[in-house]
């Protein structure tokens, strides 16, 4: 599969004419999210997924460690890493973090203790990453302070380099960048190197083309974690724009002071003085997650490269799921906040399955139990529906008829006893094909 997908990668535009890219759910553009997302999108070339995405990475970055969530016995911060997949020329990936990049800027200028510290790539080592974030060093007799705030955001924007650098003999990048997404403490690799980061706070926006990421990633770079810790998202231009729109200033300016607000929430302090708050669910959130973690969050999809990539899906959506509850400045944690999370999630799912399937002529296997799953929720909600309903009410018309036959022949193998097809014959008798009609039931006849 995996050699299939880079022979399809490799020649140019096939991809695009036989087999449709995947189209995220509008829920993903919530709130200020979708907001910076359309600015930046509005009558330019860049796609707004890219930039929403790139921006909840710079906005979990500069949220920092306060917020945090209790799932067993460990705590999720809202962090995360972000993954730009597109084509080199049709990405817009640099265009994807520019209106970010002004945000941060009206950020510093309006309050600077805001804004986290920004590292434009490079990253070579686990040492460098640490220099960064250090616990303060010693060089001769001279002391070399500390760094005090351990918010970082890296924008990678050749995320080749990564992982070019974890392919090398000996290099623990990939390592200690799995330890910043669980906010593991930087140790040194050796007893000779002395810097070291406590409680790092490291977010991080890379980008690459769909062939250097086929090319350069390693079946023990999939295994072993560290690639399954970023979400991918596919993202290309939706427009040709000689002369792309410029945001206006005053409008980049009012969306800092938003940002501000975010931030100056989610960092106070609790009346006994400490800077840590816990964050939980409602019982409406608690209800749905448990459905999405007892189902779609952990379906496989019959390929081991694709579930791999895919095996961090729930604590990514309780992450999301707070940066979206936090934008709303609130710190409990709603329904709506988890819909939006879940978009993210299965247009992941949807990204994954469009990058690595070999084959271009058919529905990915992620889109194909994705749509099964809203197919079986809506015929649950409604009782029975036609192909069309399915389409235009299920779907709103944002998948291809492809993508639902398929879902339907899904679900027709895998729950014969729980998925009826009827055939009812015109009211009438009028002229036409009989209606056929698809319903969940525990059996069914006719």
């Amino acid at each position: 599969m995996h050699a299939d997908a880079l022979l399809r990668w490799s020649e140019e535009g096939l991809s695009q004419k036989q087999r449709p890219a995947p189209i995220p759910d509008p829920a993903c553009l919530y709130g200020l999210v979708g907001e910076v997302a359309m600015e930046g999108s509005d009558g330019a070339e860049t796609n707004p997924i890219a930039i929403a995405g790139n921006f909840i990475a710079y906005l979990s970055c500069a949220i920092g460690r306060t917020p945090y969530l209790a799932v067993g016995n460990t705590s999720h911060h809202p962090r995360l890493f972000f993954l730009h997949v597109g084509r080199s020329g049709r990405g817009r990936k640099g265009d994807a973090v520019s209106l970010i990049t002004r945000i941060d800027e009206a950020v510093r200028a309006q309050e600077d203790g805001f804004a986290p510290q920004i590292h434009r790539g490079g990253l070579s080592s686990r040492e460098g990453l640490a220099a960064l974030i250090h616990d303060g060093y010693q060089i001769g007799q001279s002391e070399v302070p500390a760094v005090d705030d351990k918010r970082l955001w890296v924008v990678e924007s050749e995320f080749a380099n990564v992982l070019q650098q974890s392919r090398r003999g000996g290099n623990t990048l990939s390592a200690a960048l799995r330890d910043c997404w669980d906010g593991v403490d930087l140790k040194p690799a050796t007893k000779t190197n002395r810097v070291h980061a406590s409680a790092p706070h490291v977010c991080l926006s890379g980008a690459i083309s769909p062939v250097e990421l086929l090319t350069l990633v390693q079946r023990r770079d999939l295994l072993n974690g560290f690639v399954n810790r970023f979400l991918i998202i596919w993202g290309e231009r939706t427009r040709i724009e000689a002369f792309p729109r410029r945001a206006p200033q005053a409008r980049v300016d009012a969306l800092a002071a938003e940002v501000i607000n975010v931030l100056r929430f989610a960092n106070q302090r609790t009346i006994d003085g400490r800077d840590a708050i816990l964050m939980t669910l409602d019982d409406g959130a608690c209800k749905r997650y448990a459905q999405l973690y007892e189902a779609e969050l952990n379906q496989d999809f019959g390929n081991v490269l694709v579930d791999s990539l895919l095996e961090r899906r729930a604590p990514m959506l309780l992450r999301l799921a707070m940066i979206f509850a936090l934008t709303d400045r609130r710190w409990k944690i709603d329904e709506r906040h988890v819909e939006a999370a879940m978009a993210w999630i299965r247009y992941a799912a949807d990204s994954v399955g469009f990058v690595f399937a070999g084959n271009a002529g058919a529905p990915s296997r992620p889109q194909v139990v994705w749509a099964a799953g809203r197919i079986s929720e809506f015929l649950a909600a409604r009782g029975s529906a036609s192909r069309r309903d399915l389409v235009v009410d299920c779907f709103g018309r944002h998948q291809p008829a492809s993508v639902v036959d398929a879902a339907i022949a899904h679900l027709i193998d895998e729950a014969p006893d729980r998925f009826c097809v009827e055939v009812r014959p015109r009211l009438r008798g009028g002229p036409g094909r009989p209606a056929t009609i698809y319903r969940l039931v525990k059996s069914c006849s006719g």
